[in-house]
């Protein structure tokens, strides 16, 4: 079964680009193509869409917007596409439930392999993407974490996932299973009412804000 997307993105030239690249590979079923952040949600209301490629600036609703609606209205899983000039957005992207922050300038391939990740539930931060995230939160911090929330073993992996660490990487520096990973993350979101791992990098850098 292929993944139904619908890309989101006022720039036609993008958004043919990406209906072409995607077209050419049996994996994807490019639904529709819109060019504001209204008709994405719209759209994603009316239809069954899987993934949604939104870009950030766009008329009428931005793709913040547009991605809080999406999130918190329907099942498809939001995929922001963007560039380094949409940098202050990228905090509220995050928040807004999106499960992905990815540059324009990748290849098809890393464009295609971001969309079956986030399809499968996973999120997708762009290292570069989280390079300006650590740039802009935890400078003059003066707001620690709240330690009688979590346990230190919670901790210690919050701040791994705030270093870029995947599960794998936090297992092996803390010799433990990567099950025993998975569940020290639900339960870190369980406390903090996050949804993905991502939201917990922002929220441990910070300060528990």
């Amino acid at each position: 079964m292929s993944i139904k997307v619908l890309i989101a993105d006022d720039d036609s030239l993008i958004r043919e680009s990406l209906k072409i690249i995607l077209g050419m590979d049996e994996e994807f079923e490019v639904v529709s193509c819109v060019d504001d952040g209204l008709k994405a949600v719209n759209y994603c209301l009316k239809y069954n869409i899987d993934v949604a490629l939104v870009d950030v600036r766009m008329p009428v609703m931005n793709g913040v917007q547009a991605a809080k609606e999406i999130c918190r209205k329907t099942a498809t899983k939001v995929l922001i596409l963007t560039t380094f000039d949409d940098d202050e957005y990228i905090i509220d992207v995050i928040k807004s439930g999106a499960k992905g922050y990815l540059l324009k300038n990748n290849s098809p391939e890393k464009i295609k392999n971001a969309i079956k990740m986030v399809y499968e539930g996973n999120s997708v931060v762009q290292d570069v993407v989280l390079d300006k995230i650590k740039e802009g939160l935890g400078k003059d911090k003066s707001v620690k974490i709240d330690t009688s929330l979590f346990t230190r073993r919670e901790i210690e992996i919050m701040d791994l996932i705030s270093k870029g660490l995947s599960n794998k990487e936090i297992a092996d520096k803390l010799y433990i299973s990567e099950g025993t990973v998975k569940n020290y993350i639900t339960s870190i979101l369980d406390k903090t009412g996050l949804q993905h791992r991502t939201q917990i990098a922002i929220y441990y850098l910070n300060g528990g804000e």
